[in-house]
C-alpha cells in the first residue's frame, strides 16, 4: 500500500500522508514517496499550489517512525542529526529551499516532531482547533533535525520558541495563531471549507507572480533592505518577461477575469 496519496485536481496537488494506523509517522519509505511527489509538483506547470495533510482525522503526522529508528539504531545505522542529505527522499520538503510553488499545511490533530517540522516548512498553515503541536525530541535524546531548531526561532518569538524546543511541551493551534505561526484556526467541521477558500485564492492569483513573490520573500528575509532590492530573482525575471505581466492590467482594464498562462 502506498504511504502517500497524491491527487491532482485542477491546479491543486493534494498530498496526504497515508499511515493513519501509526498516526502518519514518517518512515524511510514515506520519505521516498514524498520526495518523488515534490519533484512532480515542481515540474508540473499546471500545478499552482500543493496541500499537505494526514489521513485518518487524528494526526497530521507524529513525525519520525520511532520503531523504525530503534531498528536502525540496533543494526548500527548512523545516528540522526540535522538534515537528511544522502537519505531517502532527499531533499525532503524541509530542505527544498528552492520549491517555487506554495505549500499549504492542513493540520487536524497531532503535528509532532517531524510532523511539526513539515508544517513549519510549509508556506501557510490552516489548523483545526483540536490540533496540538510539539517538538518532543529533547525528551527522546534527539534533536529536531528536520529544521525545527532553525525554523521555530525564526517563526515564533525567541523565548516562546526556546521554551518549546528545550522542554518538548505541547502547544495548541490557537496559541500558535496568536503568535503568527498559524494562518487560521477553525473547528474540525469547518477545516475543509477554510482550506478550500485559501486554495481558491491561491489558484486565482497569477502563478508566476506567486512564485516570484515567494522566492523574493524567502531569499531576502535576512538581507539588508538595499541588498534585497538589488538581488536577482529567477522567478521575477520569468514573471517580468511573461504574458501574465501584461494580462493582469489588461484584464482589469477590460473588466474581466484574467486568463493566466503561468509560463
Amino acid at each position: 500500500m502506498t504511504r502517500v496519496r497524491y491527487e491532482k485536481r485542477g491546479h491543486v496537488a493534494w498530498v496526504t500522508i497515508n499511515r493513519p494506523e501509526v498516526l502518519n509517522a514518517l518512515d524511510l519509505r514515506t520519505h521516498e514517496e514524498l520526495g518523488r511527489i515534490w519533484d512532480d509538483v515542481e515540474a508540473d506547470d499546471e500545478i499552482r499550489v500543493a496541500v499537505l495533510t494526514g489521513a485518518g482525522g487524528r494526526a497530521f503526522s507524529v513525525g519520525q517512525d520511532l520503531k523504525e529508528r530503534a531498528r536502525l539504531d540496533a543494526a548500527g545505522g548512523p545516528a540522526s542529526t540535522f538534515g537528511s542529505r544522502g537519505g531517502p527522499g532527499w531533499p525532503r520538503l524541509t530542505e527544498r529551499f528552492d520549491l517555487s510553488k506554495p505549500v499549504l499545511a492542513r493540520v487536524d490533530g497531532y503535528a509532532l516532531g517531524g510532523g511539526f517540522e513539515l508544517a513549519l516548512a510549509c508556506d501557510l498553515v490552516i489548523a483545526s482547533d483540536r490540533s496540538v503541536f510539539a517538538l518532543p525530541e529533547v525528551r527522546l535524546g534527539l534533536v529536531p533535525g528536520a529544521g525545527g531548531v532553525f525554523r521555530l526561532v525564526r517563526q515564533l518569538p525567541q523565548k516562546i520558541a526556546t521554551g518549546l524546543l528545550l522542554t518538548g511541551r505541547q502547544v495548541d493551534a490557537n496559541t500558535l495563531h496568536a503568535n503568527g505561526l498559524v494562518n487560521e484556526v477553525v473547528s474540525a467541521e469547518r477545516l475543509d471549507g477554510c482550506v478550500q477558500a485559501w486554495v481558491a485564492d491561491l489558484v486565482a492569483a497569477a502563478p508566476l507572480a506567486v512564485r516570484a513573490i515567494k522566492e523574493a520573500a524567502l531569499r531576502s528575509v535576512d538581507l539588508p533592505l538595499p541588498d534585497a532590492f538589488d538581488a536577482a530573482y529567477h522567478w521575477e525575471k520569468r514573471r517580468q518577461a511573461s504574458r501574465d505581466a501584461v494580462e493582469g492590467p489588461l484584464a482589469f482594464t477590460e473588466k474581466r477575469t484574467p486568463r493566466w498562462a503561468g509560463r
